[in-house]
């Protein structure tokens, strides 16, 4: 496969990880989870609502 594809996953990942903080959940849980999800990580963390 093209590294381009791996950069872009890993990249995505670390978002997804950064957006899981500011609504108040587990970084690291959501970046794992990206690695195997992908983009339908992301859209499941758009809908989710910020944890008080």
């Amino acid at each position: 496969m093209d590294n381009q594809y791996f950069v872009g996953w890993g990249t995505l990942a670390l978002i997804n990880a950064g957006l899981a903080q500011g609504k108040n959940r587990t970084g690291l849980d959501w970046f794992l989870l990206s690695l195997v999800l992908g983009p339908i990580a992301t859209f499941i963390l758009l809908f989710v609502e910020k944890r008080s």
